[in-house]
């Protein structure tokens, strides 16, 4: 599928081969060891794209930089270092969580995020 330009498909790429959420920043420097001449203002543009076609989503984390991952990844979670400050995906969901909602009100969505230290910086 051609989203018009080489750039926007290599953005698009890294964020489907991404194991994590990205930064801005990230997708620039993966775009720039692959292809000499993507700015960070690139990014944004195609980031903005990619969210107004709906194939992306950003992810927001109180405190962190704002992440984006593909859309089709379906309901998660995430976990962030509080030492490297990366985000990373968490499988799972926790379950009857309309039991925790006060009472006769509806849960309609969650988002739960976990902290604490990665296994990179946890073995530093």
């Amino acid at each position: 599928m051609s989203y018009s330009t080489r750039q926007r498909e290599v953005i698009l790429e890294i964020l489907q081969q991404s194991d994590r959420p990205l930064t801005p920043p990230d997708i620039r420097e993966r775009a720039s060891q692959g292809s000499a001449g993507i700015g960070l203002a690139t990014v944004y543009r195609a980031l903005k794209f990619f969210m107004a076609q709906g194939m992306i989503v950003l992810v927001e984390i109180p405190g962190a930089v704002p992440c984006y991952e593909p859309a089709d990844r379906g309901h998660h979670h995430h976990f962030i270092c509080q030492q490297c400050r990366l985000v990373f995906d968490v499988q799972g969901c926790v379950h009857d969580l309309e039991a925790l909602a006060p009472r006769d009100f509806q849960v309609q969505r969650h988002d739960i995020i976990l902290y604490g230290v990665c296994a990179r910086c946890g073995a530093q």
